[in-house]
């Protein structure tokens, strides 16, 4: 079930903005034409199996492939030692800067291996079995290292280095002489902190720890590459980002950017973790070697143990408050796991942890820190859920304590416009109240929650969203149809969402726009599909493509009836002008298209940077008390979308980003043993939630339009992972007692708890 509530804004009318047309891609996407990156078959085309580390550090004292080369069918073998030296320095390659020795040793492990996992070598061979078989007589002779998997452990002087050429970074600064695992400190301060808490009535600091978690998407990573004799590379990958492989690849392989052509395959998931790149280099190296196209396919193991999780995180919040309900101070020490290499969200993170809460006096002291896991990557609002956990739980002790409504607090404290965050930045309007008072007049709230061992929790949380650039290239053919050629790939549905936009622009039916998703040859330049960016900022360069369709289309009008522009308008899909004159869109596209003069748009922008999106949640829950299970009874997710381009992509997201959430909240963990071994790497063990875990989630969909978009868009993709495990805690709490401090809140963990009170 899913309600929307409209924007408080009535006054604009839309004709396909807000209406719920079928997908562009949804035919091919059912009959299964649609072509995924395991789909590609060249002609020639070999496969490729990469050597992995089975150890989670050591040193690489040699390694030998004779023995591998002498097999049958094998084509080619690549080592570190086949990447050209990327240099010690550091390059933006549009998913923020990276250390260029650090990706390459990621991609192909130099002198050291970091985690269980770690990329050696790789090789091409004519099957897959071939080169599985081969790989196995690579000879690596390894030095065992002591392995370091816990973050304040990490921190320690005592605790074994990961890297020779770290340093404690401040403001990006060395701070520390030596090497260390703590690869940057990070501060922000506002206000009188000390005053703040002095002036409390109640002040309640706690410890939370969270585990490492999967973004658990369907499709594994694979790719396939062709290195021509000419240099030039074509790679046909599932991605979230084709300008990010490209530019990332250039600099790995050592060719200019412009060599290197990315074709899009659909993805079956990202969530953020498919923006890094792994096998993508790999096999155009081995292309390279062997002549011949080369894929490479990770299995379910291989994603587990190697791509980018989230990061595991320690976390003490410190919150003050008067007797009546009003926070006075709020200060915070995050440390986030980096994996192998830095680049943890502890940025992100940082920024998060207080930014639902209008508080006077803050101070937050983040660090990004490495371990023997592999190297972490985006996952739906990164670093932001962590944050959330801890900070709504001390916010649910606080209310409990006062004796306080928690839709009250929250909205007594919320963040609203001018309030400025902990880190300086001033919010402009925004909508997290609205979220509030949706819950407030829900019946999910107002209905009773009756038995033992139940309980109801609410939960807000935040994602800035990103802005970033974006191209499209609009064609309007002769039928008065309009071809949309896009740089983003579409994850969640906006081929169809950008579609909408144009539509809306030109006034037209959203059925007559074609969109497509083309290579980096095709269109001008586009970031990655991530940071919630994609309907706002692509859709953006839709909407301003299309009013430079209409700008033509006056002015053919204005050339065909002998008037000048300014007797002409652009209105309701179509030109008007003296007189009663009236082209209608496909009319007029006829008679432009026999005079020879083609139609086309082409549009890059540069979207605002933030669209600050907020989300309340609220769950009832039943404990089992004898065997610490929780039942997921009723759940209702509510966010500001800012305007619902197509409502049921919105609430498509707020659903997945909830049941990704719920999995956080409860079950899913990376299990390592001493060793740095992880226990877990499939998903009969990894344990993500399942259709018997999930109720139907119901969505609220409140619209304070974005005041930077044209269509008042919001991104919505990120929210929504951030509020259910702090509201799953706070049912939990409510319904035996129990304030979790820890994820998964799993049925062992959770029983340990309930044992504890009991018997105290």
């Amino acid at each position: 079930m899913a309600t929307v509530e409209q924007t408080p804004d009535t006054s604009r009318k839309y004709n396909v903005i807000g209406t719920r047309p079928v997908r562009h891609d949804g035919v091919d996407k059912v009959t299964g034409r649609a072509r995924y990156g395991a789909d590609i078959k060249l002609t020639g085309q070999l496969e490729g199996f990469i050597l992995r580390s089975p150890h989670a550090h050591a040193r690489i004292r040699s390694i030998d492939v004779s023995d591998a080369e002498k097999v049958p069918g094998v084509r080619a073998i690549v080592t570190n030692a086949d990447l050209p030296d990327p240099g010690d320095r550091v390059a933006e390659l549009g998913e923020g800067a990276v250390n260029m020795k650090h990706l390459a040793t990621n991609v192909l492990a130099k002198d050291r291996v970091l985690y269980r996992g770690h990329a050696v070598a790789a090789v091409a061979a004519d099957n897959r079995h071939i080169a599985e078989e081969a790989a196995r007589l690579i000879k690596v002779e390894y030095e065992k290292l002591p392995p370091v998997l816990d973050v304040r452990e990490a921190m320690s002087d005592e605790a074994p280095r990961l890297h020779d050429d770290i340093y404690t970074k401040e403001m990006g600064e060395a701070v520390t002489e030596t090497p260390s695992n703590v690869a940057q400190r990070i501060c922000h301060e506002k206000g009188d902190v000390d005053k703040g808490f002095a002036e409390a009535d109640l002040v309640i600091e706690r410890e939370f720890r969270t585990a490492t978690v999967h973004q658990g998407y369907i499709e594994p990573h694979t790719s396939t590459a062709l290195w021509n004799a000419d240099d030039h590379i074509t790679i046909w990958t599932s991605t979230q980002g084709t300008f990010t492989v490209r530019q990332q690849c250039a600099e790995l392989v050592g060719v200019p950017v412009s060599n290197i052509r990315v074709v899009p395959m659909e993805i079956g998931g990202g969530f953020g973790g498919k923006i890094s790149v792994y096998e993508q280099p790999v096999a155009a190296m081995l292309s390279k070697k062997s002549g011949r196209p080369v894929r490479v396919t990770m299995d379910r193991t291989d994603v587990l143990e190697a791509t980018g999780p989230t990061p595991g995180s320690y976390i003490r919040v410190k919150l003050g408050v008067t007797k009546d309900g009003r926070l006075t101070a709020g200060e915070a020490w995050m440390a986030y796991e980096a994996g192998a290499y830095p680049g943890s969200p502890i940025g992100a993170g940082s920024m998060c942890i207080f930014a639902c809460y209008d508080i006077p006096a803050g101070r937050v002291e983040g660090f990004d820190v490495c371990v023997n896991k592999p190297r972490t990557n985006a996952y739906r609002a990164p670093g932001s859920t962590n944050a959330a956990f801890a900070v709504e739980t001390v916010i649910e002790e606080i209310c409990e304590k006062l004796g306080i409504c928690p839709l009250e607090f929250r909205m007594q404290n919320a963040a609203k416009e001018g309030t400025r965050r902990i880190d300086g930045y001033r919010f402009p309007r925004i909508g997290l109240y609205e979220t509030l008072e949706a819950v407030k007049n829900s019946e999910h709230w107002n209905t009773p929650l009756e038995g033992p061992n139940r309980g109801r929790g609410v939960a807000s949380g935040f994602w800035f969203n990103a802005g970033l650039k974006s191209s499209v290239t609009v064609t309007v053919n002769a039928d008065g149809k309009v071809s949309l050629i896009e740089g983003s790939t579409d994850i969640g549905g906006t081929r169809t969402s950008i579609a909408m936009q144009l539509a809306e622009t030109l006034g037209i039916p959203v059925e007559d726009v074609n969109p497509s998703v083309v290579d980096t040859d095709s269109v001008g330049y586009t970031d990655v599909t991530g940071g919630s960016r994609v309907t706002l900022a692509t859709g953006l360069a839709a909407y301003e493509a299309g009013l430079k369709i209409r700008d033509q289309f006056c002015q053919h009008a204005a050339r065909i009836w002998g008037v000048t522009t300014e007797e002409v308008e652009y209105e309701d899909g179509g030109v008007s002008g003296p007189d009663g004159k009236r082209f209608e869109f496909g009319e007029l596209a006829d008679r432009i298209q026999k005079s020879g003069e083609p139609v086309t748009a082409s549009t890059s922008v540069t979207a605002p940077a933030s669209s600050n999106a907020f989300g309340t949640h609220c769950v009832d829950v039943e404990v089992d008390p004898d065997l610490g299970k929780v039942t997921i009874l009723r759940y209702t997710a509510v966010q500001d979308a800012g305007t619902a381009i197509h409502p049921a992509y919105v609430e498509g997201q707020m659903q997945g980003g909830a049941a990704q959430g719920i999995g956080w909240a409860l079950n899913e963990e990376y299990f390592y043993d001493a060793e740095g071994n992880l226990r877990n790497s499939s998903l009969l063990d990894y344990r993500m939630p399942t259709c018997f875990d999930l109720p139907m989630i119901d969505t609220i969909i409140v619209e304070v339009p974005n005041p930077d978009h044209p269509y008042g868009v919001r991104g919505v993709g990120e929210v929504p992972i951030c509020p259910p495990p702090a509201a799953i805690g706070a049912a939990i709490a409510n319904a035996v007692g129990v304030r979790m401090h820890e994820l998964p809140m799993s049925p062992p963990r959770l029983l340990h708890e309930i044992l504890a009170k009991r018997n105290a």
